[in-house]
């Protein structure tokens, strides 16, 4: 494959890590074995349920050129992403005799890279791996920037590493069977990235709705690209979310504790959607953000097919998870808003009445 079919966007290089390129095209599975290198002798191919003849042809593919592949099928979405799963791919790779220099490649949506992310961090103290992920939502946010985790009982993603990837592939022809409620929960993020970054994303998603919920539709790739170009720019300069890196939480604080809420059987996208009209909300009554901007939360959302609403009855229990949120200091709540289009900022502490007003808002 030729580099004008393939658009590479390095990320990392400051900081003290080491850079990495994320491959968006088309066809782009013959890019792997250069990602995975000389040195490995055996590859581990971690997949869901969903992708087991993905998984195995990669596995197969992987075998013919030459590597001692195996392949770990895992379970579908958020399932993955426990301890006993992450346990039984440890015991898997210890089986293979799996040693530093061997790689883990994740294939799948943002919870199995999660999950193969992890696994690489925390065996033999990190190996290299990288991310094939098949979901909008996983190639614009879960397989780029390096957090890798699991879940627990009291929330998502307390568990965890920073552990960049070697490589991302991001084959967009992996998207073109996706369910339409999955492809637009990825645009939640490629929405949100428009918001605290590029309002040009916006004017695209804007300018053709019902393109923006397919992958047939004119812009996917450059919605995908700018996306990604969003999330590397500011991994690269803030790996371990000590500044800058906190913007991109914006709407998640609210989204992550419907997940909870909803032992995760709600699309990330679909609560990060809402999380983001509240934030909106809570900008705008904090005297933050200006009306119109708050209303194009809402109008953007709701154009693409996702939702702006929650239960209302809900708020005293989702207070509750978002005081232990990872993003939290303390018991002091923080929240991403805007101060303007693609001007992100800290509203810490904010006073329980406004967040109760702004819950309102988006109250069913």
């Amino acid at each position: 494959m030729t580099d004008q079919a393939v658009t590479r966007i390095q990320v990392g290089g400051t900081a003290g890590t080491d850079p990495y390129e994320v491959l968006i095209g088309r066809q782009l599975l013959g890019e792997l074995p250069g990602l995975i290198g000389t040195q490995a002798q055996r590859v581990a191919v971690i997949h869901p349920e969903a992708l087991a003849g993905t998984g195995e042809a990669l596995r197969a593919d992987l075998a013919e050129q030459g590597y001692e592949a195996v392949a770990i099928q895992v379970p579908n979405a958020e399932e993955a992403k426990t301890a006993e799963v992450a346990a039984y791919c440890w015991k898997a790779l210890g089986q293979t005799g799996f040693t530093r220099t061997d790689v883990i490649v994740g294939v799948g949506g943002g919870a199995t890279t999660d999950l193969a992310g992890f696994v690489a961090a925390s065996w033999l103290r990190g190996v290299r791996w990288i991310a094939v992920p098949t979901t909008v939502l996983a190639m614009v946010d879960a397989a780029v920037g390096g957090k890798t985790g699991i879940n627990t009982a009291e929330g998502k993603n307390l568990v965890g590493a920073f552990h960049p990837p070697a490589g991302v592939i991001c084959d967009l022809a992996a998207l073109d069977s996706l369910p339409v409620n999955d492809y637009v929960s990825g645009m939640a993020e490629i929405i949100k990235a428009g918001f605290i970054a590029d309002p040009a994303i916006l004017d695209l998603v804007e300018s053709d709705p019902q393109g923006a919920r397919t992958p047939a539709g004119p812009h996917t790739a450059e919605l995908i690209e700018r996306s990604i170009r969003v999330k590397a720019d500011v991994v690269s300069s803030d790996l371990k979310e000590s500044g800058l890196r906190e913007i991109l939480n914006y709407g998640h604080t609210l989204a992550h504790a419907i997940e909870k809420n909803e032992r995760y059987k709600w699309r990330h996208g679909a609560a990060v959607s809402v999380g983001m009209v509240f934030a909106a909300e809570l900008g705008r009554l904090a005297g933050r953000l200006d009306d119109a901007t708050a209303d194009r939360h809402r109008s953007v959302l709701e154009s693409v097919g996702l939702p702006l609403t929650y239960r209302g009855d809900q708020w005293p229990k989702l207070l509750e998870t978002m005081k232990v949120d990872k993003k939290s200091r303390g018991s002091v709540l923080r929240f991403i808003v805007l101060d303007g289009l693609g001007k992100p900022t800290v509203l810490e502490g904010p006073d329980p009445a406004v967040l109760l007003a702004a819950f309102g808002e988006v109250s069913a």
